[in-house]
């Protein structure tokens, strides 16, 4: 079934989230031992299978607790998820996989198809561009480093922003562990800093322009 997520800000119920035939809820108040953060409401027919919190706390509460404190330093470290509160934060370390990459292993391919974002864990990564405005050949392509993000960084969501390839190629640097959040869970968690990583959008430009000179090569960004 399909069920909506409504949590009350200042004393007015906001929609945060969805759920469309899978995901799970209820489990913060169960493992922190708090009221319910959120509200759910069914918007079809659909079927749930339940714990009790005896049974949720000796098969459960271990596995997403030691999930989530893993993730929870980083998540925490993040700027952009700062905006997000417990209950989303939570969500969010549900939904990541962690990835490892080897020394000048790609993560990212420019002009692919954005199916994830990514947070940096462990190591670094190098952004790099390919620049066709070459005085000495026009057609000529040459990849250019645009930046390197640091642990508590994060890299690849504005793709999924845009809904277009991806503007840039990405790539480890040394051993790199990161943290992948897919398509789908980014839809359904990161709508509260949808405006945060809109801004970003002009930062880039701005940065690229200082790199390229013109906003020829940054179209994708659009």
């Amino acid at each position: 079934g399909t069920f909506d997520i409504y949590v009350d800000f200042d004393g007015k119920r906001k929609l945060v989230g969805h759920y469309n035939n899978e995901g799970f809820f209820g489990e913060l108040a169960l493992m922190y031992n708090m009221p319910r953060a959120a509200t759910i409401v069914a918007t079809s027919n659909g079927t749930l299978w339940a714990l009790d919190r005896q049974t949720f706390r000796r098969i459960v509460l271990k596995t997403a607790f030691n999930k989530r404190k893993k993730y929870e330093k980083l998540i925490e470290g993040c700027s952009m998820l700062k905006s997000l509160d417990v209950y989303e934060r939570m969500n969010v370390c549900d939904a990541l996989t962690t990835q490892k990459f080897n020394d000048g292993d790609k993560i990212i391919s420019q002009g692919d198809k954005a199916e994830c974002m990514y947070f940096v864990e462990e190591g670094q990564v190098r952004v790099a561009m390919l620049n066709r405005n070459s005085q000495a050949d026009p057609k000529a392509t040459v990849e250019q480093e645009i930046s390197r993000i640091e642990p508590g960084g994060y890299f690849g969501e504005l793709a999924l922003v845009t809904r277009k390839p991806r503007a840039a190629s990405v790539y480890a640097v040394g051993e790199t562990k990161v943290a992948v959040l897919d398509v789908q869970a980014f839809e359904r968690l990161m709508g509260p800093c949808m405006d945060i990583m809109k801004r970003n959008i002009d930062n880039y430009e701005s940065q690229l322009i200082e790199i390229f000179g013109n906003k020829a090569n940054i179209s994708d960004l659009r």
